[in-house]
């Protein structure tokens, strides 16, 4: 047999040996299968279960459901005024209790509430704890008293005036403050002073007039008045007229209206 011819051989050591192919990578959107043990399959399975039994101990159980539903800080409202106007129902589950719902309803049908805060107490409470409005000026109207707070609020109608309140006389109705500022703001002034004033002479205030913005009156009981001013400085004011009471305690007016010059008249 005739061997190979000179341009087979010549071929033949061109070409050399093979090349060894490198390795193949993941086809392009190919599957990527992660190995998944025992274990992890397991644990999968006891968070689903665990989760699932929490939903249904919270919504669908007999063991956390509100039972009992107590109002508590009431002083002149009674326990059971905040409790009708909350109408927390039983038997619900504890989870299922809209609080916000609760604090709106409260404080809608019982203005003296000034705030709430609604409290789940598990297995089966509902807290509602309370905080009422205190009165710090009274408006006069007829036979019945406005109740005022520290903010300006007039939360409720009362027909005995709450002992140790001042009253509050707003008479503003020829002033062009009323137009300018409204009687609200002229209120909130008288508010802000009698709130602001030390213990020694909130005790002896039994009236606080308005007759403009600049000009309120403080009556301070055995025929004593205290001409303020604005609503302004009342810590400055406070110290003057304190002052002035001590350095001429027969008079019987005093001007603390500009607190570096006080003055004191009358006896």
């Amino acid at each position: 047999m005739a061997g190979p011819t000179t341009r087979e051989r010549g071929t033949k050591q061109k070409s050399g040996p093979a090349t060894p192919r490198a390795p193949r990578k993941g086809r392009p959107g190919g599957r990527l299968r992660i190995p998944v043990s025992r274990p992890v399959v397991l644990c999968l399975a006891l968070s689903i279960l665990l989760a699932g039994g929490a939903v249904w101990a919270l919504y669908g159980s007999e063991w956390l459901r509100v039972e009992q539903v107590k109002a508590t800080g009431t002083q002149v409202l009674s326990p059971g005024e905040v409790l009708a106007a909350a109408a927390v129902p039983t038997g619900v589950p504890m989870i299922s209790v809209d609080t916000g719902a609760v604090e709106d309803r409260v404080r809608e049908q019982l203005p003296r509430i000034d705030t709430i805060d609604v409290v789940r107490s598990w297995p089966h409470g509902i807290g509602l704890k309370v905080t009422e409005r205190k009165p710090v000026l009274l408006i006069e109207k007829g036979a019945k008293f406005t109740e005022v707070d520290r903010h300006g609020v007039r939360f409720a109608t009362v027909a005995k005036a709450p002992k140790g309140v001042p009253l509050l006389e707003l008479a503003a109705q020829r002033s062009s403050s009323l137009r300018r500022f409204g009687e609200q703001r002229l209120l909130e002034g008288a508010v802000r002073v009698a709130g602001e004033l030390p213990a020694a002479l909130a005790r002896n205030l039994t009236s606080v007039k308005v007759t403009s913005f600049d000009s309120i009156t403080l009556e301070l009981g055995r025929g004593r008045t205290a001409f303020w001013g604005s609503g302004e400085d009342n810590a400055a004011k406070s110290r003057a007229l304190l002052a002035l009471m001590k350095a001429a305690p027969e008079a019987g007016h005093f001007d603390v209206s500009a607190p570096t010059a006080p003055a004191a008249s009358g006896s």
